[in-house]
């Protein structure tokens, strides 16, 4: 623990708030195209250059881009992140899914009080609703599930790397399919099949076919708390569950277990962390949805719940922390 906080500048909204300006307006963008003058980047960016010059000028304050002459400004090694698309500029662009992740913000303080999610008193409605009411947002939010806004894709994924007996893997709610599509790559006999929402799994026959794995997939448009595909060896969930309350956490889980019987394994990649110790982090899926982090005793309490006995738990190679459980 450092000896002094500095609570000035843990409590500062200034810089993150410009640096999202500065994303949504592609600054880092038309920087690297060449227009550097602020008068040329704000009719590019389409707003007014005095007050564009100084949300930059604060950023260069924070080491964020560089203004090598007075008016003129320029990358640096930190704003070169922010040219072009990936998951950095999605999670920072304010006219997407990121900037519906930074208003939610708004609400923690209602959130803390009630203890429900504050997303629809900020937004108007709940957040899956939300989602499914507005194309360009679900897009968004789409891109950037596939882009590593569920952590970098881990074909590993088990307790002590244990493909050998697998042959069917199912990923629940896989998003555009960029999980199961190196998970197929890294393991050449097993076959997939993708579930998730009608609108998520028509993004994923690019990602199959860039892959090379498309002849080994079924994809299965639906909600995953309709029954689920049956017989497979291995149904896997990345950093879902945390997305949901105990009451539709512990359904989700008794689909999987229904759909694994006798002999299939559930596997929880992301969102359980060991022992008993109180789990930290998970404030933005509290106010977004009502989910939450588990340890390994809350997870496993859940688990009892759906017909789940937790089987095995541990490191995969890559260093996540992974549960498996099977139908008891």
């Amino acid at each position: 623990m450092p000896d002094k906080v500095d609570l000035w500048a843990l409590s500062d909204l200034a810089t993150p708030w410009c640096l999202r300006v500065a994303v949504t307006l592609d600054v880092a963008g038309h920087l690297a195209r060449g227009v550097t003058q602020i008068g040329d980047l704000a009719r590019e960016a389409g707003c007014d250059a005095e007050s564009l010059a100084r949300v930059l000028r604060r950023l260069v304050d924070k080491g964020v881009f560089e203004e090598p002459a007075e008016g003129e400004f320029a990358l640096n090694e930190a704003s070169r992140a922010l040219v072009g698309p990936g998951p950095v500029r999605g999670n920072l662009d304010l006219d997407g899914w990121g900037g519906r992740v930074a208003g939610v913000w708004s609400g923690l303080l209602s959130t803390v009080r009630t203890g429900r999610p504050s997303y629809q008193e900020v937004f108007g409605r709940p957040y899956w609703e939300d989602l499914d009411a507005d194309p360009g947002l679900s897009a968004s939010y789409d891109a950037q599930m596939s882009n590593g806004g569920r952590d970098v894709p881990d074909p590993a994924a088990l307790v002590g790397d244990g493909w050998a007996d697998v042959h069917h893997v199912v990923d629940v709610g896989g998003g555009a399919g960029a999980m199961l599509a190196q998970t197929l790559q890294a393991h050449p006999h097993v076959r997939g099949t993708l579930v998730d929402l009608p609108r998520t799994v028509a993004r994923s026959a690019e990602i199959f076919a860039a892959a090379g794995v498309a002849d080994r997939v079924t994809v299965s448009g639906q909600s995953f708390f309709d029954p689920l595909p049956r017989g497979a060896d291995v149904y896997l969930l990345t950093r879902l569950l945390l997305d949901w309350p105990d009451e539709e956490a512990a359904a989700l889980l008794a689909r999987c277990a229904e759909a694994a019987a006798p002999h299939g394994r559930v596997v929880v990649d992301g969102g359980v962390s060991p022992g008993g110790a109180p789990p930290r982090g998970g404030l933005m899926v509290m106010m977004l949805t009502g989910g939450r982090t588990r340890n390994l005793d809350q997870f496993a309490a859940l688990a009892a719940k759906a017909g789940l006995a937790v089987t095995a738990s541990g490191d995969a190679p890559s260093g996540r922390y992974i549960v498996e459980c099977r139908p008891a």
